[in-house]
C-alpha cells in the first residue's frame, strides 16, 4: 500500500482545513447542552471542572496517537486503514460496517434532528422538525457532492461561527452574568466505592463530548501535505477544544453553581439569559443550530471517506469507489451517507441506535491505539520509524488512551448491559458479512 492510497481524490485541503476538521467533529450542541449531565453525577465545582479537564487530557494523549499513526500511514480512511493495516481487513471492515450502519449515521441523523429543534425555536417556521432536519441533511449532501474544496469551505466557516458562539457565550458568563459563590469543598462525599462510580459515570458523557476528532483522519487523502499537517491538525484541533470546554464549564458553574447546572438541561441558555435577558437566550440558540449543522457538515465530509476505501479495497459494491471526473470526489459515498441519515432522522429511532453503538465506538478507540505497538515494531529502522510526530512517554502514554477507552466500554457495559449487548451484536454480523463479501468477490 503506497502513502497516496486514493489516487483519485484531488488534494486540495490544508493544515488549517485539517484543524478545523478536528475541532468540527467534536464540537456539536453536547457542550451548549448536555453538560448538566456531569453535574448530576459530581456535585462539587472541583470535582465537574476536574471531570472535564481529565477528559481532554485523555483526548490529548489520543490526539498524539492518533499524529503518530497518520504520520506513519497518511492513508485515506484513518481509523479504518490503520486497522487493516495493523490487524486484518476484516477488522477493518468490521469498523467501516458499524460506523455506516449506526455509528455515523445515528450521530447525524440526532444531531440533524437538534438542529431542527432549534432553526424552528428561533426562525418559528411552520414546518414539522423532521423535515427540517431531512433539508439539512440534503443540502449538506449536495454541498459536498459538488468537491472537497466546497464543502471544507462550509465546514471552516460553521467553524469559526461556532468559536464566535462559545466566546460569546464565555465573554458574557464572566463579565454580564451574576456569579453564585464557589464551593469550596473537593468531594461531596467520603472516598469509598459509591464516589468512584459517580466519578466514572460522570466522565462518561465527557468522553463523548470529546469524541469525534479522529474523524479528521478519514480524508488524508485530499490534503496537501498529510504526513505533516494531519497531525499537527489532531494536535491544534484537540487543544483548541479542550480550551473551548474548560472555559465553557468555568462559565456555567460560575453563574449556575453546580445545583443550578444539575438543574436545568439548557445550560448555556440560562446563562445567556442571566446575562443578555431573552436576547441573549435567542443568540444562543443561533449559535447551537449553527454548531449542530457545522457537525453536520464536518460528518458529510469526512465519514464518506471511509465507504470510499472499503470500496476500493473491493469490501464494498465498487461504485461506492466512483469519483466525479470533475470534482473528484466520491460523490456514491456522500449520497449514501446522507439518504441513511435521512432515513433515520425521518423514523426517528436514532436514540436507540446511538445506545446501541457508544460502547463499540469506544472499542475501537482502544483497539486502534494499539496499532502504535504494531507499526513501531513493524516499522522499525525504516524511513516511517524515524520520520514524523512519536507518542511522547510511549507506551505509557498510550496505554493509559487504551485503558481510558476500554473503561468507558466496560462502564457502558454495566450500566447499560441490553443496548451494549445490542451494539456488540451489530458489530459482530459485521464479520460474517465480510467472509460473505470476500467469498462472492472471488466467485465473481
Amino acid at each position: 500500500m503506497t502513502t497516496d492510497a486514493a489516487p483519485g481524490l484531488a488534494r486540495r485541503l490544508n493544515l488549517f482545513d485539517a484543524t478545523m476538521l478536528v475541532m468540527g467533529g467534536t464540537i456539536g450542541s453536547g457542550i451548549f447542552v448536555n453538560a448538566y449531565v456531569v453535574a448530576r453525577q459530581v456535585h462539587t465545582p472541583f470535582l465537574v471542572l476536574a471531570a472535564w479537564t481529565f477528559g481532554g487530557i485523555v483526548a490529548l494523549a489520543g490526539a498524539f496517537v492518533y499524529a503518530e499513526l497518520a504520520a506513519r500511514r497518511p492513508e485515506t480512511g484513518g481509523q479504518y486503514a490503520y486497522l487493516r493495516e495493523a490487524y486484518h481487513p476484516a477488522v477493518a471492515f468490521a469498523y467501516g460496517w458499524v460506523l455506516l450502519f449506526v455509528i455515523q449515521t445515528g450521530g447525524m441523523a440526532a444531531v440533524a434532528v437538534t438542529f431542527a429543534r432549534f432553526f424552528v425555536q428561533f426562525t418559528r417556521i411552520a414546518a414539522p422538525e423532521w423535515v427540517v432536519a431531512l433539508v439539512a441533511l440534503a443540502a449538506l449532501t449536495a454541498i459536498n457532492c459538488a468537491g472537497v474544496r466546497a464543502g471544507s469551505t462550509l465546514q471552516n466557516v460553521f467553524m469559526v461561527l461556532k468559536i464566535a458562539a462559545i466566546v460569546a457565550l464565555v465573554v458574557a458568563g464572566l463579565l454580564l452574568a451574576p456569579s453564585v459563590p464557589m464551593e469550596s469543598t473537593v468531594l461531596d462525599r467520603p472516598a469509598s466505592f459509591d464516589l468512584v462510580t459517580a466519578i466514572g459515570a460522570s466522565l462518561v458523557p465527557v468522553f463523548f463530548a470529546y469524541g469525534g476528532w479522529q474523524t479528521a483522519s478519514f480524508v488524508a487523502g485530499e490534503l496537501r501535505e498529510p504526513r505533516r499537517d494531519l497531525p499537527r491538525g489532531l494536535l491544534l484541533g484537540v487543544a483548541g477544544v479542550i480550551a473551548c470546554y474548560v472555559l465553557v464549564n468555568v462559565v456555567y458553574v460560575r453563574a449556575l453553581g453546580v445545583a443550578g447546572l444539575a438543574a436545568t438541561e439548557a445550560p448555556a441558555s440560562e446563562v445567556m439569559r442571566l446575562a443578555l435577558g431573552d436576547t441573549g437566550a435567542r443568540v444562543i440558540a443561533i449559535g447551537i443550530a449553527i454548531s449542530t449543522v457545522g457537525f453536520l457538515s464536518q460528518g458529510m465530509l469526512t465519514a464518506p471517506r471511509v465507504y470510499y476505501a472499503m470500496a476500493d479495497d473491493g469490501l464494498f459494491f465498487r461504485s461506492v469507489a466512483w469519483l466525479h471526473p470533475r470534482t473528484r470526489v466520491p460523490v456514491v459515498a456522500i449520497a449514501l451517507q446522507g439518504i441513511m441519515a435521512m432515513v433515520i432522522a425521518a423514523v426517528g429511532r436514532y436514540e436507540q441506535i446511538l445506545n446501541y453503538v457508544t460502547s463499540i465506538d469506544f472499542i475501537f478507540f482502544g483497539l486502534t491505539a494499539t496499532c502504535v505497538f504494531v507499526f513501531r515494531r513493524r516499522d522499525a529502522g525504516t524511513e516511517r520509524d524515524t520520520d514524523g510526530i512519536r507518542v511522547p512517554g510511549h507506551p505509557w502514554t498510550t496505554l493509559f488512551f487504551v485503558l481510558a477507552s476500554w473503561f468507558v466500554v466496560l462502564n457502558t457495559f454495566y450500566s447499560y448491559p441490553e443496548n451494549s449487548v445490542i451494539g456488540l451484536a451489530i458489530l459482530c454480523a459485521g464479520v460474517p458479512i465480510y467472509f460473505a463479501w470476500r467469498w462472492w468477490g472471488r466467485r465473481g
